[in-house]
């Protein structure tokens, strides 16, 4: 489960990585053409409608939005092709057409069953007698998937394509067929396999989804209904599980599915909070965005602009003065990621492994700002991080009254003297070797050669992996290179890869390995695959 909870994670990420740009150019695009902004600044003669400016704004807009539409099948191409051991174009069309075909199905057994669009409305539910509440609930099961009305299964639905044909694709890729039917045997049968399969599913859902997204919306009312409290829990859990990595695998459950809520947005429900967030910032009607759309990622806010750069500067100060140097150009590389892009890995990394009582505490600090900034109706939106690039596009480009982003200023200060004192009187009075304290042997301090790993053999990873026979899949995401073998016990001790390969960390479980090495991950996974 570890392993395939690793690859689901890496595969979530590359539809997500779509996004930032798209949220930058959507942001950008709102912001400068909101009217209200532009009569407010006194800028209509440059940004106004008609103007030069106006048109290129109002295009980026218009990009950034046709992403965010468009989610699912986004994710069903993505996540088909990711996980995807072998042929991966062919998986990645294959789920674009399957995709169109589920919806395509699930339309026609809707029209047998007496769904349309006509009656799928909240006036035709409280015609047969359900209270507001269950009649909303009720209309909001049906909706438009690529101008084709269908059950509004969002990005769901296409995480189970994208899961369905990479299945699939890895099975069948090279099936052959018998002579008459050769032309359609290997690659050509993945698209045939996966519409049949699909179709299976799309007869199958008319029937059980009604009550599915009824269950979720239900589900997704718990944090609504514990407020602070779950929120605290949800923050606290995202940080515990990205040191395994599986934070990619659960948070864009929230994000962009009904599990992170609905919202009618210009007269369209929208599911999933970063996907409701970017609906209102597209609509120039919208004066407040919805905090309980934002609230599963506005929390990061704190600790990643104010929290770790604080940690940062208390490593530092604790630090030996004949180490001070060194350390201070590594750590402040660390916080300043971590303040502009909202990207902690480096300064998490710094601590996590040689005290990770502090990461802990980091853990429950991060709860806290959930549950604070939740409580104080912040609505902050994110494309992928939360650093001082997303603040300013999403929080002061959209201005206090549509965001509250004032209160993550007012409490940025405590939060980083917070930060700052615990990990300095942690660090002093249980004498925990943080980068820069106690002997080398005892510490390593990760000097710019060290990032670089110029003196590291690609052989000796290998050899370290168990060698060449043993590696059955090596990929890698921004920290991690991430290794499927054979035979768990034919990998090196935690002591080979941090002495010898100056590697930051090992994680072992299943037949999974994680390696934590930076940014040389990505590196790394390349050069072994060469040779492999």
């Amino acid at each position: 489960m570890f392993e395939k909870l690793q690859r689901l994670g890496k595969a979530f990420m590359i539809p997500i990585a779509v996004l930032p740009i798209a949220g930058i150019m959507l942001g950008v695009g709102a912001a400068f053409t909101n009217p209200l902004m532009v009569e407010t600044y006194g800028l209509t003669g440059i940004l106004g409608e008609g103007t030069f400016l106006f048109y290129i704004l109002s295009t980026m807009s218009a990009i950034g939005n046709i992403v965010f539409a468009n989610l699912p099948l986004i994710f069903a191409v993505g996540i088909a092709s990711g996980l995807a051991l072998q042929e991966k174009g062919a998986a990645g069309l294959s789920a674009a057409i399957a995709f169109l075909v589920m919806h395509v199905i699930i339309g026609t057994i809707l029209g047998f069953l007496g769904h349309t669009p006509e009656t799928a409305t909240v006036d035709h539910f409280l015609s047969q007698g359900l209270d507001p509440v269950e009649a909303a609930k009720q209309a909001n099961v049906y909706g438009y998937e690529l101008g084709l009305f269908t059950v509004r299964i969002g990005v769901l639905g296409g995480i189970i394509v994208g899961l369905l044909v990479a299945f699939l694709a890895n099975r069948y890729y090279d099936k052959k067929l018998p002579e008459a039917l050769s032309f359609f045997s290997g690659v050509r049968f993945i698209p045939i396999i996966s519409v049949l399969a699909i179709s299976v599913i799309g007869v199958i859902i008319p029937f059980i989804w009604p009550y599915v997204h009824i269950g979720i919306s239900t589900f997704s009312e718990f944090f609504g209904r514990t407020g602070p409290i779950g929120m605290f829990f949800y923050g606290t859990l995202m940080r515990l599980l990205n040191i395994f990595g599986l934070h990619h695998a659960i948070y864009p459950l929230f994000w962009y599915t009904p599990l992170g809520g609905e919202l009618e947005v210009a007269g369209k429900v929208v599911q999933g909070g970063q996907s409701i967030f970017f609906a209102q910032l597209a609509d120039p009607t919208v004066t407040k965005f919805s905090a309980e759309a934002t609230k599963y990622f506005t929390g990061g806010f704190l600790p990643m602009m104010f929290g770790l750069p604080a940690a940062a500067l208390a490593m530092y100060r604790t630090a030996d003065s004949k180490n001070k140097k060194i350390v201070g150009g590594i750590l402040f590389s660390a916080a300043l990621t971590s303040f502009l892009t909202g990207i902690t890995e480096p300064i998490e990394f710094t601590f996590l492994f040689v005290a990770p009582l502090l990461y802990g505490i980091h853990a429950i600090l991060e709860g806290i700002s959930y549950a604070v900034l939740y409580a104080l109706d912040v609505s902050v939106g994110v494309t992928f991080s939360r650093g001082i690039i997303d603040f300013t596009l999403f929080g002061l480009l959209q201005g206090n009254d549509k965001t509250n982003y004032i209160w993550i200023l007012i409490l940025g200060i405590p939060t980083a003297l917070i930060y700052y004192f615990i990990f300095k009187t942690l660090i002093l009075k249980l004498n925990l070797k943080t980068p820069g304290r106690g002997e080398e042997s005892e510490n390593k301090l990760y000097t710019k050669k060290d990032a670089l790993l110029k003196d590291i053999a690609i052989e000796d990873v290998i050899t370290a992996l168990g060698g060449r026979e043993n590696l059955v899949d090596v990929d890698a995401c921004i920290t991690r290179l991430r290794v499927t073998v054979k035979d768990i016990n034919k990998v090196a001790d935690d002591s080979v890869w941090k002495d010898e390969l100056k590697a930051k960390g090992l994680f072992k479980k299943g037949s999974g390995v994680q390696v934590v090495y930076g940014a040389l991950a990505e590196i790394l996974k390349n050069e072994i695959n060469k040779v492999k």
